[in-house]
């Protein structure tokens, strides 16, 4: 209902891309994982204790698989509306997109106001279960960041860029792991 009441009249809902957005924080004191070996044996895998981070923030249409991405050395305001003019650019002039995002403090909802094309809409709080994108977090360490060191920031950026782009190169795996039944508006 939310979603209605937050689009423009004028759109259909049949117009409308639902986004979902969130942020991770990737560093040096990165995941540890389960990882194959000899049964019997104790492989033993590096912790960092250096504070090195990088912020991804992703997005994904799950309807269309469509995604963007931004990564930082922190999270504001501004790296926020950076990332919504992302997703603004990327929708279609006859579309209008809806973005589901948690609570963050730099979520604030004065940033979609700039945008004609978008809407920002949040979800309740502590629910991280509703947001596809935190499926995302676990795909790409588990897949590529997991048990790894980082030289330095621009290794983690590095990385991370590498996740998130063997991610999104098959469409496939980015409806199925962020498809929900519930988004859909025109049922």
């Amino acid at each position: 209902m939310e979603t209605i009441l937050n689009i423009p009249g004028h759109i259909a809902l049949s117009q409308v891309d639902v986004w979902f957005q969130d942020e991770a924080r990737i560093g040096q004191q990165n995941t540890t994982t389960r990882l194959w070996a000899k049964k019997g044996s104790r492989p033993r895998v590096v912790r960092q204790q250096q504070f090195e981070y990088a912020y991804v923030f992703g997005a994904v249409c799950p309807a269309n698989g469509n995604t963007e991405a931004l990564i930082t050395p922190w999270v504001d305001k501004g790296t926020m509306h950076q990332h919504l003019k992302l997703i603004s650019q990327a929708t279609p002039p006859d579309r209008h997109a809806v973005v589901i995002m948690d609570g963050a403090g730099w979520h604030s909802k004065d940033l979609d106001d700039e945008f004609d094309n978008l809407t920002m809409i949040k979800l309740p709080p502590y629910s991280p279960e509703l947001n596809p994108v935190e499926q995302v977090w676990g795909w790409m360490r588990q897949r590529h960041l997991a048990n790894r060191c980082f030289a330095n920031y621009e290794d983690i950026v590095e990385q991370c860029s590498q996740a998130w782009n063997s991610f999104i190169s098959d469409t496939d795996t980015v409806k199925n792991l962020c498809n929900r039944s519930w988004i859909n508006l025109t049922r």
